[in-house]
């Protein structure tokens, strides 16, 4: 038996999985393959030491895991698509809301982004916090609060990821946006819920000059208010 730690196989194997399935939603999304500074993100984040032990078996299957106080890991998938269309890179400033376990924001650090994490669940917030501190990820803040209401002292953002699935969109982050900045988040619509991205257009005042995308249909927990 071959003494893997780092679960090398298993990364390229999940790797693979998100890649024919960025072609296989290509029509709907726009995006043929993710790109390759998303693909290295993901491939140096340790999913495995954000499941809980008794997941460990499917740390790297393209699957939402549970992970304490009726919250997920998002699936791999979403997690690089989510971080496809935010669009950011070294240098940025991002808000995340809804750290969860700290997976996502830990691919947004890879990115070279510096983060800005919400989440509402103080036990979650200490453990993330301590989680990423632990394997190394220095430009990263975690607090514990309300996402509907952003970070507004650390505004504007150059991207705004949101990973629970709102009834609408909070304009309390819309107005946190800084020019040419996308907010992906999902949203009610129907009996479910839709990827949604909004760009603020570059130079546009805080009210105005945004551009709506539906991606695809997607399901999230749901975000709630403190």
């Amino acid at each position: 038996m071959i003494d893997d730690p780092d679960r090398t196989a298993d990364r390229e194997r999940m790797l693979k999985t998100i890649r024919d399935l960025f072609q296989l939603t290509a029509a709907e999304t726009g995006l043929r393959e993710p790109p390759p500074e998303v693909v290295e993100a993901l491939r140096r984040v340790p999913r495995h030491r954000f499941v809980p032990a008794h997941e460990q078996a499917l740390a790297y299957a393209d699957m939402p895991l549970p992970i304490g106080m009726g919250q997920t890991i998002s699936q791999p998938y979403i997690v690089a698509l989510m971080t496809a269309l935010l669009g950011v890179g070294p240098g940025s400033r991002v808000l995340e809301v809804g750290t969860g376990c700290g997976y996502q924001t830990a691919v947004l650090a890879e990115l070279g982004a510096k983060v800005f994490s919400l989440e509402l669940m103080l036990p979650l917030a200490q453990d993330a916090a301590r989680r990423l501190a632990g394997l190394g990820y220095r430009d990263v803040q975690v607090r514990h609060g309300d996402g509907y209401g952003g970070w507004p002292e650390e505004a504007p953002f150059d991207g705004i990821l949101v990973a629970a699935g709102a009834p609408r969109v909070p304009m309390t982050l819309v107005r946190q946006l800084g020019p040419g900045a996308n907010l992906v988040i999902p949203v009610a619509r129907g009996a479910g819920q839709v990827l949604r991205v909004l760009r603020r257009s570059d130079g546009d005042g805080a009210d105005g000059g945004l551009h709506r995308r539906d991606v695809l249909p997607v399901a999230f927990v749901p975000l709630v208010r403190g």
